[in-house]
């Protein structure tokens, strides 16, 4: 006799995974009853194994629970999913493991969720509750999208949204529904049809900051500037940057992903200092744990945008898990670069033509070629005293000596290199190196690393908080007693200890 070993274990994590939800949905509940969205956020963050393990027969059977209307919206397109793969998703032992481990966090002292659980043991759970159906919304939007089916994600919510927009009223369906909105703007991005879903998503936002919705104000500007950054309207995207104000309470991946779009606005628009900037906060910001494709995106862009300062990137930013191996054509390029080879960059810059264009930015690594000839220049000023323009250019193997002539004279207009021109014999000749420290570029540079310091200092002391009614528990201390007497009782103690001192 032979046993689906396999099936039966799907439908023990099934079982599990279902377990997980029910306690989510008693969480958000909770939520409700308290009024805090501290809770609902706790039950996002749980709902990670959920969305991409749970599957969509075992949510039909769950949202069967739930109004007539939510089941109208999502039913036929995960049963048009269960159409196409009726088997049960097969599971390993750690992916179980995973689904089923449940992370409680440390600052979250008043209830644990436990206890939540066993105070809705003799209660049945409400899916009629708003919030609970936003979260099954939210769920069988993410299912659609991992399946595949986008267009059945961005028709379900479509669909939907006048019951969101009647459910943004609630305060803690905040994060449910700018979760939704996410996989709204995902899978119209996925079918190329963003430019239908822009103008909504602008009403949508302007709806948000009108209610200061924190939550779907930075899902929704993530989105419109992401799908503007994919169709390659940077000034339309930098417009939209300069005309908003990011919310200062948004979640730390809310921010991440709006610190990489801004650099990547400002790269494109020869802002390389404030890009850098922007980046390496991204980067730091950026969970080290997980999202490597993110973080892959925001490393090959900081590399270039490095490169363009005229800064060599450390070896450190090409090494990590996840990372080496990804960003050799970048290592490549910088070796060109470093090398001052013309000819070295030309052939990796054709090499890896495709690569770079997948990644948006062989617009950048175009502009790379004029720093390879810096490079180049500035080490033959450096090893050569006087040099024939000739000789300039084979080493620097440029096409004519009168075009090196004008690269030299940009070079040395611009900074790059200390040195003369003499026209007449067709040489380059080199100024002695001053010391660096003679000017105020170290001043410069210590300058800079205060200011971050500040702003790291500043960030940390705003993103603090404080348990809520802290100051209103503490007694007002007792005044002294010399603050409390009467003027009669004071000068009525003087006249006693002058009558108790001897005369002199």
């Amino acid at each position: 006799i032979k046993i689906n070993y396999k099936a039966t274990y799907a439908m023990s994590t099934t079982t599990d995974l279902r377990q997980l939800m029910e306690r989510n949905i008693a969480l958000i509940e909770k939520a409700v009853e308290l009024g805090q969205n501290r809770l609902a956020m706790r039950a996002l963050r749980q709902t990670t194994p959920i969305r991409k393990r749970i599957t969509a027969s075992a949510l039909v059977e769950i949202i069967e629970n739930c109004s007539e209307e939510i089941r109208e919206i999502t039913i036929n397109e995960l049963r048009a999913v269960v159409a196409k793969s009726p088997q049960a998703m097969e599971f390993d032992e750690e992916e179980n493991a995973a689904a089923t481990k449940i992370k409680i966090d440390d600052n979250d002292q008043m209830e644990t969720e436990e206890d939540i659980i066993e105070e809705k043991k003799s209660a049945q759970l409400n899916y009629f509750l708003p919030e609970v159906e936003a979260y099954l919304l939210m769920l069988t939007g993410a299912v659609l999208c991992r399946e595949g089916n986008f267009d059945g994600a961005g028709r379900m919510i479509s669909t939907s949204l006048p019951k969101l927009k009647q459910m943004s009223s609630r305060r803690t369906a905040e994060p449910l529904i700018a979760k939704i909105y996410f996989y709204y703007a995902l899978a119209h991005e996925k079918m190329d049809q963003f430019e239908k879903i822009r103008p909504i998503l602008l009403a949508l936002h302007r709806s948000a900051c009108l209610r200061h919705d924190e939550f779907c104000q930075a899902v929704i500007l993530n989105a419109l500037v992401r799908g503007l950054l994919q169709g390659n309207f940077i000034e339309a995207a930098y417009k939209l940057v300069s005309k908003t104000n990011f919310p200062e309470n948004a979640s730390n991946n809310q921010f991440c992903r709006y610190l990489y779009y801004t650099g990547r606005i400002q790269a494109v628009q020869l802002d390389y200092t404030d890009a850098y900037t922007k980046l390496m906060q991204s980067m730091r910001k950026a969970p080290a744990t997980c999202g490597v494709g993110f973080r892959r995106s925001v490393q090959q862009l900081a590399i270039l945008v490095q490169l363009l300062m005229g800064e060599l990137p450390l070896r450190s930013m090409f090494q990590g898990p996840g990372i080496s191996g990804y960003l050799d054509p970048y290592l490549r390029l910088t070796h060109a670069v470093r090398r001052g080879h013309l000819d070295e960059f030309n052939r990796v810059l054709a090499q890896n033509a495709q690569r770079f264009k997948h990644d948006k930015t062989y617009t950048l690594a175009i502009r790379l070629s004029q720093n390879v000839v810096k490079t180049g220049l500035r080490q033959i000023n450096i090893s050569y005293s006087r040099i024939s323009i000739k000789d300039v250019t084979a080493k620097l193997q440029l096409e004519s000596e009168r075009s090196t002539e004008f690269v030299i004279a940009k070079a040395i207009k611009d900074g790059v290199i200390e040195a003369t021109i003499d026209h007449e014999n067709k040489w380059m000749c080199s100024k002695q190196v001053a010391d660096i420290y003679s000017t105020d570029d170290p001043q410069k540079a210590f300058h800079r690393r205060i200011a971050f310091c500040l702003d790291v200092h500043n960030e940390a002391i705003k993103a603090m908080m404080y348990p809520p009614d802290a100051h209103k528990s503490q007694k007002p201390q007792s005044k002294p007693d010399s603050e409390t007497k009467s003027d009669e009782e004071l000068a009525k103690e003087i006249e006693d200890v002058l009558e108790d001192d001897p005369p002199i």
